[in-house]
């Protein structure tokens, strides 16, 4: 017991350090501030409403009417019975955020390197590499809370692989299991889908390694258990992924059916994203070099150079004041790369990468061979459009790589790759079976290739770089030529900087393995060492862009915006209706009233195409039939006014004719010219076999509504005459369940994005539930997936114990 205890106590000291890391990093968390992240703001307006119902009534609404006319909230945060996975990610993450994304990114990382007999403290060292690495640290100061949840959860899944791979069956089947279900919790499908790529690039070299060694029998069955492992993680998410592949299929990231713009010209239909909006954001090849110097393309498009800066001094000649200038220079278009908006450079370390540098010519065989593949390829595939053939190989053959954006994200595969090898260079530095003389040759070629690319850079700047950036020549039209020189010789003293820091940091790690192999230093100084080196490097980068400047009270996080005027005057009416903001930003309309307006990367694609054509352009016709009764807008003056639209259709109403259309193109074409108060269109996808092409609607005939919760509509409807109703609510073909007088009927869409109903004549109460099968369904499967994994954990540890 005694030996269990102090074997055990090590790491539980690392783990104590990386608490303290976590949590002094961030630590305004421990006087109760929370950091202010935008995409989180832009989140909390969007789920407000249901947030506030299911505080009202203790239930979970899967559809809200606050943004986009009408949504799911699959990925609006929703919550599903029977997630227990769930509740073992919120166990893990007890710190306060974003302190606890922190520590798990220590956290699994570090377990990885232990499964591959890394002694614990340079285990320590690696994760503080990946913990640290800046965009990890990024991502958590803008807010991309759910894709550092998922990149926090990759080493840990990694870490079941390689148990299986080394024989560990039951440990291996069990943590891959756990850590895969703990990687689809954290809902960011993009990481999980780009870890796959990592994932068949170790498949690859370990199938083309047992080859070779003639152990094919072992790894196709590792590969039988992985594929046991992963099948139960997706049961365990069973209700997340079923809803979610369903909502895919309506949304923006589905096949269009339209095959023409807005403005008539002919469009590209993909069965995915445009490819354009694909690589709006892909990696330049000089930005390549961002990984090792942090600056190299000036940092950010917000760089705060200070009052010492030759902007500063522009802004000065064309007027501002000082204070008028030094609020400009905080926020300076230093970034010269070819992207539209970069926050921060993606900056790995420059110890880490001269780590990762003499690794490459000591380490040998399948592990430096997975690592460095899954290095490359992420590389190649971050140039988007810059490397077209990939890029377009991918888009067009290699199934859901068409589905995300943002193809720079996929680096972070070589964010996690890069430090695992480098202390392997480390590993290897440390073991005595290497010969001394193949560590002073690694070391010595190294640090050429390193400090002489950084010295390169240093010497030769100005004949090789231009330091002019995309956004250049507005600056030059509205600011003078003058301005963009400032931002020029800003620049290059930024890149000057940031390459003689690379250079002296490459010097003194080379140094600390020159006096270890000359006997000067002892293994654990040096490790020490490291450790210092490491944290002042991605520390100090980190610092520059999240600090405690960006943390605010919780309130201000909690209740991030306030009821202006406008917003109270149009809360005084109690009705059912939308509003269209014309003035504030996405997701604050979302916060009070039922919006036309949100913040999402993955709304429904029929409406987002409406919103395109029409919406977005003012159309009132399409603005009617969605019953906007107000819209916010600014006069001449500046002043913020809400428009009260008397032409609204209301909630619901009879029409006079129903006319099918021949395609998708038609059907929204009409809506410009529609009159849709008296007659509706549709096309033959599904419709119900009693609607009739006309309809006799007299001065008495009424349906209105009586009650509304966001997933209940009820209404009461009287008609001499059989008639059809036109609903101005969002149409979803799956979970709106609709009844009339307690008997289930059928409804369809219609206007392109509405929904409508044949109503008998008579008097009749109408009403819709969502109530999505896939949730009741999902939850089964989560809940016997569940049960099974607890068994089989109790299962294993019962194995465990009587094989020892």
């Amino acid at each position: 017991m005694q030996f269990s205890i102090k074997k055990f106590l090590p790491h539980l000291l690392v783990l104590i350090g990386f608490i303290i890391l976590s949590l002094a990093y961030f630590n305004p968390v421990l006087s109760g501030k929370t950091i202010y992240q935008n995409d989180i703001v832009q989140f909390i307006g969007m789920s407000k409403q249901q947030s506030d119902f299911k505080a009202e009534t203790g239930e979970e609404t899967y559809w809200t009417n606050s943004a986009f006319g009408g949504m799911p909230t699959y990925q609006l945060g929703a919550k599903y019975p029977h997630s227990y996975i769930k509740k073992l990610d919120l166990t893990l993450r007890f710190l306060p955020r974003p302190a606890d994304y922190l520590f798990l990114y220590l956290l699994s990382f570090y377990v990885l390197l232990l499964v591959l007999k890394v002694d614990f403290k340079l285990a320590a060292l690696g994760a503080i590499a990946f913990g640290f690495s800046t965009y990890l640290i990024i991502i958590l100061g803008v807010g991309h809370n759910s894709k550092a949840h998922a990149i926090a959860y990759m080493p840990l899944v990694l870490s079941g692989i390689l148990l299986v791979f080394q024989k560990k069956y039951v440990g291996g089947f069990l943590v891959t299991a756990v850590a895969m279900g703990l990687e689809l919790v954290a809902n960011h499908f993009q990481m999980t889908y780009y870890l796959m790529f990592l994932v068949i690039v170790l498949g690859v070299v370990y199938s083309i390694d047992a080859f070779k060694k003639k152990m094919l029998p072992h790894y196709f069955k590792s590969v039988g258990i992985l594929v046991g492992a992963v099948a139960l993680s997706i049961a365990l998410n069973a209700t997340n992924i079923l809803a979610t592949s369903e909502y895919v299929k309506e949304s923006k990231r589905s096949k269009s059916e339209l095959t023409i713009k807005s403005d008539g010209s002919p469009k590209e239909v993909t069965p995915g994203l445009d490819r354009a909006y694909i690589t709006q954001f892909s990696y330049g090849f000089w930005e390549t070099f961002n990984l090792f110097i942090p600056r190299f393309m000036g940092g950010g498009n917000g760089e705060d150079i200070g009052k010492d800066s030759a902007t500063y001094e522009a802004f000065r000649k064309l007027g501002a004041t000082t204070t008028q200038a030094a609020q400009e220079v905080k926020r300076a278009p230093m970034y010269w790369g070819k992207q539209p908006i970069v926050e921060a450079p993606a900056y790995v370390g420059a110890v880490i990468l001269f780590l990762f540098v003499f690794a490459l010519f000591l380490v040998k065989g399948r592990l430096k061979w997975w690592l460095v593949g899954g290095t490359v390829l992420s590389l190649l595939l971050s140039y988007g459009k810059n490397l077209g053939f990939l890029t377009d190989f991918f888009i067009d053959y290699v199934p859901l790589y068409n589905k995300f954006r943002a193809v720079t994200s996929i680096q972070v595969i070589l964010e996690l790759c890069i430090p695992v090898l480098a202390v392997f260079g480390l590993v290897k530095l440390f073991n005595d079976f290497e010969k001394k003389e193949d560590k002073l040759k690694a070391l010595k070629y190294s640090t050429i290739i390193t400090g002489g690319l950084a010295l390169v850079f240093l010497l030769f700047k100005s004949s090789i770089f231009d330091f002019v950036g995309v956004n250049d020549g507005f600056y030059r039209q509205n600011y003078g030529p003058d301005f963009v020189e400032a931002l020029k010789i800003d620049r290059k003293a930024l890149f000057t900087q940031d390459t003689l820091r690379t250079l002296v940091l490459v010097l003194l790690s080379a140094g600390a393995i020159f006096m270890y192999l000359r006997d000067k230093l002892k293994e654990k100084w040096v490790i020490a060492g490291f450790a210092v080196l490491i944290l002042f490097d991605l520390v100090g980068v980190d610092r520059r862009y999240v600090n405690n400047d960006d943390f605010v009270s919780s309130l201000a996080m909690s209740k991030p915006f306030q009821a202006n005027e406008v917003d109270k005057e149009i809360l005084k009416d109690t009705s059912h209706f939308r509003v269209f903001d014309l003035v504030s930003g996405p997701s604050k309309p979302s916060y009070f009233h039922n919006s036309l307006n949100g913040y999402n990367a993955a709304e429904l694609r029929r409406y987002s195409e409406v919103f395109e054509w029409y919406i977005s352009r003012n159309n009132l016709n399409v603005l009617n039939m969605l019953n906007t009764k107000y819209i916010i807008a600014q006069d001449e003056q500046g002043n913020v006014f809400p428009y009260n639209n008397e032409d609204a259709n209301g909630n619901a109403w009879f029409i006079e004719s129903l006319e099918k259309v021949d395609s998708a193109n038609e059907e929204i074409k009409l809506l410009d010219s529609l009159n849709n108060k008296k007659k509706a269109i549709y096309t033959s996808q599904k419709t119900i076999e009693s609607i009739k092409p006309e309809y006799v609607v007299d001065s008495l005939a009424s349906i209105k509504l009586l009650e509304v919760k966001p997933n209940y509509l009820k209404y009461q409807s009287n008609n001499s005459n059989d008639g059809f109703a036109v609903f101005s609510e969002i149409y979803y073909p799956k979970g709106w369940k609709t009844f009339i007088n307690g008997k289930e009927t059928s409804h369809m869409r219609v206007d392109y994005i509405l929904r409508g109903m044949p109503i008998p004549a008579g008097k009749h109460t109408v009403e819709f539930k969502f109530d999505p099968d896939v949730v009741k369904k999902g939850s089964k499967i989560a809940l016997a997936s569940s049960i099974l994994l607890g068994i089989l954990l109790l299962g294993g540890l019962f194995y465990e114990y009587k094989k020892k």
